[in-house]
């Protein structure tokens, strides 16, 4: 084709590549979906909303993600495919013009104590390639400057056969930057053994003070029958040889009271045996003895840098690595524009917009050296968007779950434009949220329900956000919900004195946090609220701290095991059929042998990830099949399970199944808004808000006087703030102090009494900028908060 003749590129006439700009979702049935079929508009921001278990998960990132991710895998070789999950295909009649999906959820980072906000994000690679090109004095390569790479120096032979010459010698150095003493975690642990024995006593005395030595076990025997200590003299006593034998003695297989054993020190035995394992799993009395037993101090080496001493000597002007990771990043920043060299230019540049991503994303107040398992979910979040901001990527789709999860309605705004930016480079955004300013920025809106679980999973409304308020589904009438004031606030009956914090960045902070009313803590995320809060009044005698971490629990834990629900119901259960509770366990006798009461069988692939299949001798019910003949009401056991709450709440608070212990928990499940969680579905699939309500359900039984609440909001549709606020108020009327940290402007506009904390994040917040009613904070717009909570309750 001659140039006279080719095609206008600016021509009317569409190209059949642009028809292709719907993803399509057909005949959904994950969970509980109702066979839902809707057309999702790409290089859009589509926003999902729906009241809490209504589906809106199940459809974004059960269907749509999970498919898209696997048949990314599928097209891998098959050989790579053997080292990657095999991921089941969504229950779904067609899904049609999926583009490569990429999540960005809340799953806290991980807790190893060697990440940090730097190692998470390219930051800290850029950062050690600029220090080995322009630190002085110059120590090496860029992993000279890394905390995760040891010192080697190592020496031999290697043989090269090359005629006559068949050995070369050769040395081996490499040059890292781990601190030695303390391997790159930045802390030392100590043992304080005085909590191992008391050294007055003899081992036949019971000297040893940890849990399963008592005198007489093998533990204990170990020892006292060894022949290298007397057992029968005080462990003050004993000789220098004695006293390293006892403690630090290397393994050594030897006869210990006729039997070939391995006796190694007490010292190396309980760091393998106990203090290698996750404290949170552990029984309550063991997780006491190790919080007692052990010590972390910063490391007096690396004065909790985790850097070895010659990557704190090198600097770029008068600033060490160290001294950069630590800076507040929007420091960094800053100081990073005024490093000029030519010959790192694009690096430079590169480092300048990654550090800019992140004060853009309002966390300038976090350092590089934070360690990434501190970050609260919404931030983890956020450090993962950091990483695509920056991205070449167009043409994809970003899945976001609750991204203003934990921001205060100042930070909304930049999150919004941030959003709107990754749509505006050609991508599609899909948002799960509940926020009315998030919802307000969609093209295209989502509204699944009606009601949650069995009563959700259909999709109420497709189309714009003017369509939705007309619409008359439950988010479209709630949309422009406003919490008025209130009239006349409660009295205090006593206060809660803080003086002196100094927390994180708390900056010397006194204030009095009133007693027996609503009290909300706020201020802009990275203000120091938690640090006020969670670092001043510890939970302890009187006060139920409840908060948004992981419950302690396996993948056989449920909402019935974990509130003590099931020990009334299987009393139940056996009462009405003349047998023993424990039938009606399926961690125990009741059940299914195949797959010992799991529902699933796990398979081990060695090197693969293991596969779940659903048992086939009792299809997913976990119990033994002469179990479900034992009847209460017309039910099984295992058809109670999967109730909902509000279901077992009618079920057990009449007729024949009335159970009232077992109706009362129910109850309180109700009263947080978890009407619609099943009362067997594992506690590995809620969601944070959900966790945290489950806890406070449990928690309300409890006789403490002072709920301290971290964002009770995140997650929960707007018409179940009004229901959350409802049960706020019953807490306080019932005698309860309530203490919440939030950022939603209804409980803001409910509460009694506001503690601001301010005025900006990291150095530039830790101070009070306001404490008084709402009604004052409106009335004077003083602070950031002032200014949204007059703007929101204007309307």
């Amino acid at each position: 084709m001659s140039i006279a003749t080719r095609p206008d590129p600016r021509s009317p006439v569409p190209h059949l590549a642009d028809s292709h700009d719907l993803i399509r979702v057909h005949g959904a049935r994950e969970n509980n979906l109702k066979d839902v079929s809707i057309e999702i508009p790409k290089r859009r921001l589509t926003v999902f909303t729906g009241v809490s278990g209504s589906g809106k998960s199940s459809l974004v990132f059960n269907t749509i993600a999970a498919e898209s991710q696997r048949l990314i895998n599928e097209t891998y070789s098959a050989f790579v495919q053997g080292f990657m999950p095999t991921l089941a295909r969504p229950e779904v009649d067609v899904l049609d013009g999926l583009t490569t999906v990429i999540t960005v959820d809340q799953q806290r980072m991980g807790a190893d104590p060697r990440s940090t906000v730097g190692t998470a994000t390219d930051a800290n690679a850029m950062l050690r390639i600029l220090f080995s090109r322009l630190g002085q004095p110059h120590i090496g390569p860029p992993s000279a400057y890394a905390f995760n790479v040891p010192s080697v120096r190592a020496s031999g032979a290697i043989t090269v056969e090359r005629g006559a010459k068949k050995t070369v010698k050769a040395t081996f150095n490499r040059t890292g930057g781990m601190c030695p003493r303390c391997e790159g975690r930045g802390a030392v642990s100590d043992i304080d053994l005085t909590q191992l024995y008391d050294d007055s006593k003899s081992l036949n005395e019971g000297a040893l003070t940890i849990p399963g030595y008592t005198a007489g076990g093998w533990n204990h025997r170990l020892y006292s029958e060894s022949g290298l200590v007397d057992p029968d003299k005080p462990i003050s006593k004993y000789t220098k040889k004695e006293r390293h034998d006892f403690l630090y003695h290397e393994a050594t297989r030897m006869k210990i009271a006729g039997i070939n054993m391995t006796y190694e020190g007490l010292i190396p035995r309980i760091q393998k045996s106990i203090l290698s394992k996750d404290t949170e799993a552990m029984q309550p009395h063991i997780r006491a003895f190790v919080e007692r037993a052990v010590t972390f101090a910063t490391c007096p080496e690396c004065e909790g840098t985790r850097l070895g001493e010659g990557a704190r000597s090198s600097k770029i002007g008068q600033v060490s690595i160290a001294d950069a990771c630590a800076m507040e990043i929007r420091d960094l920043a800053e100081w990073i524009r005024t490093v000029e060299e030519p010959s790192v230019a694009p690096l430079l540049a590169a480092l300048r917009q990654t550090l800019d991503s992140f004060v853009e994303i309002g966390l300038g107040y976090l350092s590089l050296d934070r360690p990434s398992g501190t970050l609260s979910g919404g931030e983890a979040q956020r450090v993962k968007m950091i990483r695509h901001l920056g991205s070449s990527l167009t043409d994809v789709t970003y899945v976001f779950d609750e991204p203003t999860s934990g921001l205060h309605p100042h930070d909304i705004q930049r999150m919004n434009s941030l959003l709107l930016r990754l749509r505006d480079k050609g991508n599609t955004v899909l948002v799960v949220e509940h926020k009315p300013e998030v919802i307000a920025i969609a093209d295209h809106v989502v509204d699944l329900g009606p009601g949650a679980g069995t009563a959700g999973g259909t999709v109420c409304f497709e189309g714009t956000v003017e369509g939705l308020r007309s619409g008359g589904t439950i988010t479209g009438r709630h949309l422009d919900d406003r919490a008025a004031l209130k009239e006349t606030v409660r009295t205090p009956t006593g206060t809660l004195r803080i003086r002196g914090a100094t927390a994180h960045n708390l900056r010397d902070v006194d204030v009095d946090i009133p007693l027996g009313v609503l009290c909300v803590v706020t201020g802009v995320a990275g203000s120091g609220k938690s640090s006020l809060v969670h670092g001043s009044i510890p939970a302890g005698e009187g006060v139920v701290s409840v908060d948004q971490s992981a419950i302690r629990g396996s993948r056989r834990s449920n909402p019935a095991t974990y509130t003590g629900l099931l020990d009334p119901i299987r009393k139940a259960f056996a009462k009405a059929n003349g047998v023993k509770p424990a039938l009606f366990s399926a961690n125990s006798e009741g059940a299914c042998p195949a797959c010992n009461g799991a529902g699933v069988i796990y398979t081990d692939l060695a090197m693969m990830a293991g596969v779940a299949t659903t048992c086939e001798d009792c299809e997913g019910k976990r119990f033994d099949a002469s179990v479900l003949d034992h009847l209460l009401g017309g039910r099984d056991i295992s058809e109670v399970l999967a109730m909902s709450v509000a279901e077992a709440e009618e079920f057990f608070g009449a007729g024949e199944a009335r159970t009232p212990a077992a109706h009362r928990v129910l109850t309180r499940l109700a009263d947080v808004g978890l009407g619609y969680l099943r009362l067997g579905q594992p506690l590995t699939t809620l969601s944070g808000g959900e966790r945290q309500r489950l806890k406070l359900a449990t928690h309300m039984a409890e006789k403490g006087g002072v709920y301290v609440l971290d964002e009770p909001t995140s997650g929960l549709h707007l018409a179940d703030v009004e229901q959350l606020l409802g049960l706020l108020d019953r807490l306080v009327d019932s005698g309860k102090s309530v203490i919440v940290v939030e950022h939603h402007q209804a409980v803001m506009a409910h509460a009694d009494w506001i503690i601001d904390l301010g005025p900006g994040a990291g150095h530039d917040g830790g101070r009070v900028v306001f404490e008084g009613t709402p009604a004052d904070l409106v009335a004077t717009r003083a602070t950031l908060t002032g200014e949204h909570l007059a703007a929101y309750v204007a309307g």
